[in-house]
This record gives C-alpha cells, structure tokens and sequence, in this order.
C-alpha cells in the first residue's frame, strides 16, 4: 500500500473527507515535516478513525479538545476517533502517523474484540488523546515503527503485520484506561459536539456579517457559555477564530484562482475592505496576499 500524501480534506464542520487506506484495508501511513509558520499548522479536525502520531525529529505541540501536550523527539501520542484536534510544530519537527478505522480490529461491530474492547475504548470519556507514558514509550515505538515499516514497503502479508502491530497499541490503552472505561451507553464530551455545531455554523456563515448571538445559538447555549467553550477547548475566542478562517480561506483561494484579484477574495471571505484583507493577511503570513501568490507559486501572475 505504501505511505499516502499528506494533506487535509475537510468538509465544512472540519471533518476529514480524505480516506485513509482503502475499504478494504482502512489504515494509511505518512510521513511529513513541519515549521511554525502558519502554513504548516495542522487545523482543527476530526476524523472517525483513531491516529498515532510518533515525533522523528523536533517537537509539535498537539491539542485535542480536553488536553495540550508537548511531544519531544522519540515520543509518541494517540487521538481517539471523532476528538477534534490541532497541531503545530514548536519550532520545527518531523513526524510519523498512522490513521485506522477502529473497525481494521475488531473484524466487526458484533466480535469480542469490540465488544470487549475497541467499543469501550473508543467511548472512554478520559480517553481522548494520550501521550504514551515514557517507561512504556520503547515497546510502543517498536510496534509502531514495525506496522509503518510494513505498510510502507508493502511487502505480501503486510497486512497481518500492520493489523497485529496496531491491536498490540490497542489493547495496551485498554490496559491503562481499564478503571474508566464503561462498556455501557458511550458519554460524549458536551464541549466537542458544541463546538462541532459551531463550526459548522461559522464555515458556512463566514462570508458574511455573523454575531456572537448567531454563533451561540447554533448551538443553543448562551452567548457567555459560547465563549467559554471556545476558550476551553480551541484555547480562542469565536471572533479569533473567524477572523483566523477567513484568512486561511482566502490563503487557499488566492492559490486556487489565479484570475480572482485580492479585491475579490477579500469579499468572498467576508472583509469589508481590500485593505482590511491585506492588513489582516500581513500579520498572520507576514507577507502581502499579492506577495504569497507569488512566493507560493511563482507562475501565478499576481493580479
């Protein structure tokens, strides 16, 4: 199967639509390396599938809706399926990570494995991202690097070695989330799906004039528990991060439509003025919208 091109697909309440590996064999592996800037940031998303993420250089400081943790070199951490998560490089860092349906080891939703198991796992409440702990980190490594090692070469049986690599890293989270994790009705974090609601709200909203009011109501808590829930778990505030996604959605367009000029883009993100746009667009790229087209693609003739 060998590793996939690393890059985010995100529909518009930041789910990943990109699948990892294929119907047939849900898990895909890559290989990426990242800066501080604000290009090589990893979003907000979330995606159905569980993910380890194991840092080869560097370090990255990862978020998930309930926690922050700074993972070093040789150190590695896991995000449990459908948890929001972000992360950035603190500097610099390069990383490994391997994304896989949780169904890749239970075999089906009726197996011992998920019932048992993946299923309790899966609906833990204290588990939604865990950096693995330093005295067990070597064993950890050595099945990660032996189910990437393998998908990566893509040798014949590569799949019992990957599958067999990730139910070991499985079954040692259920070892150390046994006393919290409930095999009945799963519990959901009231934050996360609030904040999914959100966003939802304001990717589809942010071209044009939104309000705190409308934000909150999306969700329909007031507007004070709306800026609660963002700061606990986007550690921002809903104008912050509108203000942020606009920017980035206009990075995205000036690339994608060469013949739009920065007057245009600036009003399909919801600015009121070019300038506003560009001011806006300096501070958080330290460059001109004009420069970025630029640098990013030479061959784009600046409009």
């Amino acid at each position: 199967m060998a590793l996939q091109e690393c890059g985010l697909n995100l529909n518009r309440v930041s789910k990943e639509l990109k699948p990892h590996g294929s119907i047939e064999f849900p898990c895909a592996g890559y290989a990426s390396h990242h800066t501080e800037r604000p290009e090589d940031v990893i979003p907000w998303h979330w995606h159905e599938e569980m993910e380890i993420v194991m840092i080869t250089e560097g370090q990255m400081r990862l978020k998930t809706s309930a926690a922050s943790f700074l993972l070093n070199k040789g150190e590695a951490a896991v995000i449990n399926s459908n948890i929001l998560h972000y992360a950035a490089a603190a500097p610099e860092c390069s990383l490994r990570s391997l994304v896989f349906s949780p169904g890749l080891i239970t075999g089906g939703s009726e197996s011992a494995f998920a019932k048992k198991y993946i299923q309790p796992l899966l609906s833990c409440r204290s588990f939604s991202g865990y950096p693995i702990d330093p005295e067990d980190i070597q064993r950890v490594s050595e099945w990660f690097d032996c189910a990437f090692e393998a998908l990566k070469n893509d040798r014949c049986g590569f799949e019992f070695v990957v599958r067999e690599n990730l139910s070991r890293i499985c079954f040692y989270l259920c070892g150390k989330f046994e006393a919290q994790m409930d095999a009945g009705t799963p519990v959901f974090d009231q934050d996360n799906i609030r904040i999914r609601k959100m966003l939802d709200f304001l990717h589809e909203n942010f071209a044009g004039h939104v309000s705190l009011k409308e934000i909150s109501g999306a969700a329909d808590i007031s507007e004070r528990e709306c800026l609660r829930c963002f700061q606990k778990t986007l550690q921002i505030s809903p104008v912050q991060y509108l203000l942020k996604y606009r920017i980035m959605q206009g990075a995205e367009m000036l690339l994608a439509d060469s013949t739009s000029s920065v007057s245009e883009v600036a009003t399909y993100c919801g600015f009121d003025s070019p300038s506003n746009f560009t001011k806006m667009f300096k501070r958080f790229y330290n460059c001109t919208p004009r420069e970025y087209r630029r640098i990013k693609n030479p061959l784009i003739l600046a409009q």
